[in-house]
């Protein structure tokens, strides 16, 4: 299951008591203070995990602690700090403290494998009565108990990081070809709103050179206002380098197709329209040869006179240009890389 929205709490640990105590040794009847002091409470630290693409762990676990610390002990003895508990998120994830729900603040965003917040810290460890001991008062009787940890709502929201985001309208052939590229296996079927939750896959090519890419549940005019089921997962799209507009060749218009697109986009975030983007024409397996190039040519015709973008022309069934895709696709992300 795709969760991308979670609402948690952390506590950090407490802090260890300190402690009061003197000596008693054998044929020493006034032993000094030998309280030692609480060890430190445990933080919490947000971790991300390259291996995680939901929230899903959250979804019915919502509160984390870290451990206390332990109370210092005789001897001069100091407790040991609480042990951390460190949670991990997929890559992609925000973190927001809603502890004030008037004040939402923004605390970290996870990009990077191995990357951490320390989002609570533990409590100070109290003071031992042996650290109160001095040339006037030699024999003290203060001590003083742990400091509670932090504590703090949080907020996570994932927003998936992809170096590619297939857009197209319902049944374009966007999961087919993600399945045809990519070792994923989205749900794939002949009707519309086939995918309902964001996949994503790594596209490899010759070599280690790979690239990833994601597939969203497919918009419909009006998306950015709140219609169809792309509206919450245009979200996913934002990080991406490059965005691929997939559009049936079948269709009427496709021109309007990716116009209606594009305007989607760009009314969720402006942003979108500066990404770079590839137009790709899908299922040219349903035409014969002399109908695609006939096709084709009056389609370049069109969208040349509008817009400087070049299109391309696939089928995922039968893997027609799909290697130059790819190639394609991955020659727009190091020009991205390059820009950056």
């Amino acid at each position: 299951m795709f969760i991308d929205y979670a609402r948690i709490e952390v506590r950090a640990g407490k802090g260890g008591n300190g402690c009061l105590s003197f000596r008693r040794e054998k044929f020493v009847p006034k032993g000094g203070p030998d309280g030692g002091n609480g060890g430190h409470g445990g933080d919490i630290i947000i971790e991300g995990n390259s291996h995680m693409n939901t929230l899903i762990n959250f979804r019915y676990n919502k509160l984390f602690k870290a451990k206390n610390g332990i109370n210092g002990s005789g001897s001069n003895m100091t407790g040991a700090t609480g042990e951390n508990n460190v949670i991990l998120v997929p890559l992609g994830t925000i973190i927001y403290d809603i502890t004030d729900p008037n004040n939402k603040v923004k605390l970290g965003d996870v990009t990077e494998a191995g990357q951490q917040f320390h989002i609570v810290r533990g409590g100070a460890g109290g003071r031992g009565n042996a650290s109160y001991a001095n040339s006037i008062n030699q024999a003290p009787r203060t001590f003083t108990p742990g400091k509670d940890g932090e504590e703090r709502m949080l907020e996570l929201e994932l927003k998936l990081m992809a170096d590619v985001g297939l857009v197209g309208f319902p049944n374009a052939g966007k999961s087919t070809l993600l399945s045809s590229i990519s070792a994923a296996k989205p749900k794939i079927a002949d009707y519309e709103f086939t995918t309902l939750v964001p996949s994503l896959g790594v596209v490899q090519l010759e070599g280690f050179e790979s690239f990833v890419m994601a597939d969203i549940p497919g918009l419909i005019e009006g998306a950015s206002e709140g219609r169809g089921l792309g509206i919450q997962f245009l979200k996913h799209i934002q990080r991406t380098k490059v965005l691929l507009f997939l559009i049936d060749i079948n269709d009427e218009d496709p021109f309007e197709k990716y116009s209606i697109l594009s305007n989607e986009l760009i009314q969720h975030d402006a942003t979108m329209g500066e990404k770079l983007h590839l137009i790709v024409l899908s299922k040219i397996d349903t035409l014969t040869d002399e109908v695609i190039e006939e096709k084709i040519a009056k389609l370049k015709i069109e969208f040349s006179s509008k817009i400087q973008e070049d299109i391309m022309a696939i089928s995922s069934v039968s893997n027609k240009n799909l290697d130059k895709l790819k190639r394609r696709l991955y020659t727009i992300i190091q020009r991205e890389d390059d820009v950056e």
